[in-house]
């Protein structure tokens, strides 16, 4: 076990989460698979197991993702010049490219907002001196 080095702000926590780093000591990765964050951390021995990130890493994923297509859209069509189904092939896998590299950024960021504000039975951080 290391000496783990507490986040500063909240923020810096939901990076290290988005970059899939560990939020609590940001030495060891968050996720061994796509979407299944570690159990125990092997750095800092933080306990994951109380997160409850459900549903709310896909809603942001789809908010973003769709925010930054609605201009890609937007011009696409309004130029009028490529066919029907060229533009669904082409909207669609943007969307589903998006969204598959943005749910796991955004659910380590979620998993490490939780433990920061002690959400879900995870005790809150003390702040760092």
């Amino acid at each position: 076990m290391i000496a783990s080095a507490l986040p500063a702000s909240a923020v810096e926590a939901l990076l290290r989460g988005a970059r899939n780093r560990c939020p609590r000591c940001e030495a060891k990765p968050f996720f061994p698979k796509f979407l299944k964050p570690v159990a125990q951390c092997p750095g800092c021995a933080q306990d994951w197991t109380p997160q409850r990130a459900d549903d709310f890493p896909a809603y942001l994923s789809i908010f973003v993702t769709g925010h930054l297509l609605a201009p890609v859209i937007i011009a696409l069509v309004s130029k009028g010049h490529l066919p029907l189904w060229v533009l669904f092939c082409i909207i669609i896998g943007a969307a589903i490219v998006m969204l598959g590299l943005l749910i796991q950024p955004c659910k380590g960021a979620v998993i490490a907002l939780q433990w920061w504000l002690g959400m879900h039975g995870f005790e809150r951080p003390m702040e760092p001196k």
